[in-house]
């Protein structure tokens, strides 16, 4: 679902009569900590549901609606990319803009890459010590052990990818197009989006794909989780100013309401069957089945509805974003692309301590509370390594632009 840590651009939109409600932008020097709390707590959510269900998986969004962690995580990756490259072509150019664009991608596949070397290992660790080899089928490892040569260079690919890492390669190919979705967006930027719409219709139309090794197909559609993403920039680069009447509006806010309890209902029935009976079985062959891989209408919407009720209600400046309480799940969310791997390796530890000392419900809550503790921690030092990095380099110096643009990525 991935998502980027952002300086803000030193000229920021004209305020308009609705800023108040909207309020994307922020001012120069500022940070927009709400899109790092929500990438942090999508990080957490990810982590949880990444685990076999335990007490806090009722805690994450994915049970109360069609839509979950993934939406937040592209939505704002598009976001932030727009913002801070849509900055770098304006000032140096094209050409400029996408060297960095392609710089940063280059960074995303090494350390994807990476993470699937480590996290192999781990795996394969397990497994032949404890000598189960079910660990190997549970992760999607087992085509490895079978012909590393050929899985290694189709994992290179993108093409092979154990459990929990999907989302780095959705990201990866979402920001190779980053150049042209600029180049567009910053000439007709509505036109771009109607394109995004077209390639999202012909997906669900022609059932558009990308394969995956050894069989089947990405878990992540890029044809139709692109619209996602461009969303996200199309926001970024004036759209949300331009609805802003429109998410001002209390027909806006009741809607959103309505249909976020109309989810909610539905995803309840799927816990408790006696609800199944008060829901007609023509809305049940219309909505079924609610396909995420390649984006369902009602996922996106859903997630839609979120966000109109979440920037109504709280604004940029509510002070709840200086406090020490939410401090650690926002550093998480300003060191994204390394608090997920780390949650990629956290998951599956917690998997094998489950699995191998105790599986009970307190054990489950134990796991996962520490879990986010250790995310915490590590998001921790690494502000504080960047803190006092910053302080040995050239007072004045500006920020390379590929330092504040921090992936945030994750499958749930």
């Amino acid at each position: 679902m991935a998502i980027l840590a952002v300086e803000m651009p030193d000229k920021v939109p004209a305020k308009t009569e609705h800023k108040k409600v909207v309020a994307l932008p922020v001012a120069v020097g500022e940070r927009e900590l709400r899109l790092d709390l929500f990438r942090g707590m999508a990080l957490w959510l990810i982590f949880i549901d990444h685990l076999p269900p335990n007490i806090l998986t009722w805690f994450t969004i994915r049970n109360y609606g069609f839509s979950d962690a993934t939406e937040i995580f592209i939505f704002i990756s598009g976001y932030t990319a727009a913002f801070v490259y849509s900055r770098a072509m304006e000032e140096r150019g094209f050409t400029v803009a996408t060297a960095r664009i392609l710089k940063r991608v280059w960074q995303i596949y090494v350390a994807h890459v990476f993470l699937f070397t480590i996290y192999l290992a781990e795996i394969s660790y397990i497994a032949t010590s404890f000598e189960n080899p079910l660990y190997a089928e549970e992760m999607g490892i087992l085509d490895f052990l079978k012909q590393p040569d050929v899985t290694i260079v189709q994992a290179l690919l993108l093409r092979f990818r154990p459990v929990n890492m999907d989302v780095l390669p959705l990201y990866i190919v979402l920001m190779l197009f980053l150049p042209l979705i600029l180049w567009l967006m910053r000439r007709r930027a509505d036109l771009t989006l109607a394109l995004s719409v077209l390639l999202y219709a012909l997906t669900w139309e022609f059932d558009l794909y990308l394969t995956a090794y050894p069989n089947g197909f990405w878990a992540f559609n890029p044809y139709a989780w692109q619209l996602l993403f461009v969303f996200g920039a199309w926001c970024a680069l004036g759209g949300a100013q331009r609805m802003s009447r429109i998410l001002a509006s209390r027909v806006t806010l009741w809607l959103s309401i309505a249909y976020l309890a109309f989810a909610f209902y539905v995803t309840m029935t799927w816990y408790i069957p006696q609800l199944n009976g008060y829901l007609p079985r023509w809305i049940e062959s219309w909505m079924y089945p609610i396909n995420k891989t390649d984006l369902d209408v009602l996922r996106f919407v859903h997630f839609l509805a979120l966000a109109a009720v979440t920037v109504r209600f709280l604004p940029k400046d509510w002070p709840g974003l200086k406090s020490p309480w939410l401090r650690p799940v926002i550093l998480c969310g300003q060191h994204s692309l390394e608090i997920f791997c780390l949650g990629v390796f956290l998951a599956f530890a917690g998997h094998f301590i489950l699995a191998e000392v105790s599986g009970g419900a307190w054990m489950h809550f134990t796991i996962s509370i520490t879990g986010i503790i250790i995310m915490s921690a590590a998001a921790w030092v690494l502000s504080w390594y960047k803190r006092e990095a910053s302080k040995t380099g050239k007072r004045g110096k500006p920020a390379d632009i590929e330092a504040d643009a921090d992936l945030a990525g994750g499958g749930p």
